[in-house]
């Protein structure tokens, strides 16, 4: 379904050079629920962001479908990245003075036109009331991000990139911020939407006890991939990269 060939990248700082990606290659089959593991540094978000389209490479290409989407025109990649993609970070990225329902609509506010926000507005109120009750945040709809835990924050983002039922959802660091259990409980809800609606997840992790809730773990050192194996069998990693990632 998502196949990056060949990619690379490096990002400039005045006379600097740093290479993130050298030559990577990666397939995520359809429906899948990939962890992506590796230590910081090792390019685990740079290659997210390039396969979601927020990032472009400097060389390789990155294939949807047997189309290629690295290249496409602004517009395009705009519209992929509001129905096709879902977006979930470890800092949520919630507007602070909007209610959870509000941030959970953002994705059909900037999608729609002002004439066709007003057609389907009721529609779309409908479904990120239907998503927020599905992520357990139905009673906490009118509060605003000050008023919610990391934890409830962590299920709005997961509403919101669910509004326009994108076909792969990218999750950078989805626990990062949340204490073990609460991860575990978004982890299940990744889980439940990967199996119940068929989403294809490439998820990004630096906790190697939350990608046995996966379908497969790959793990990057220096830019490219160097394991790639079922999560029924957790990667027996060095003890140096356990303390890393």
């Amino acid at each position: 379904m998502l196949i990056a060939e060949n990619l690379q990248k490096t990002y400039r700082r005045h006379a600097v050079a740093v290479r993130v990606l050298s030559g990577l290659n990666l397939e995520v089959q359809t429906g899948e629920f990939l962890s992506i593991v590796g230590a910081s540094g090792s390019g685990k978000s740079t290659l997210l962001h390039l396969l979601g389209t927020l990032d472009e490479p400097d060389a390789g290409r990155i294939l949807l479908d047997g189309r290629r989407i690295d290249d496409l025109p602004g517009r395009e990649r705009d519209a992929l990245r509001n129905k096709t993609f879902g977006y979930i970070f470890q800092f949520y990225h919630l507007l602070p003075e909007l209610n959870a329902l509000d941030n959970v609509l953002m994705p059909a506010y900037i999608g729609q036109s002002v004439v066709g926000w007003w057609k389907t507005r009721s529609q779309w109120r409908r479904r990120a009331e239907q998503l927020l009750d599905r992520v357990g945040l139905g009673h906490r709809m009118k509060h605003r991000p000050r008023e919610m835990s990391g934890g409830e924050m962590q299920r709005a983002a997961v509403a919101r990139a669910l509004l326009t039922q994108p076909r792969v959802l990218l999750a950078d660091e989805p626990t990062g911020n949340l204490d073990a259990a609460t991860g575990g409980e978004i982890v299940k809800l990744l889980r439940e939407i990967n199996r119940d609606d068929g989403v294809t997840i490439v998820m990004v992790t630096h906790n190697l006890e939350i990608v046995s809730a996966t379908d497969r773990v790959v793990r990057m050192v220096n830019g490219v991939v160097t394991d790639d194996t079922s999560a029924t069998k957790v990667p027996h990693f060095p003890a140096p990269l356990l303390a890393a990632v």
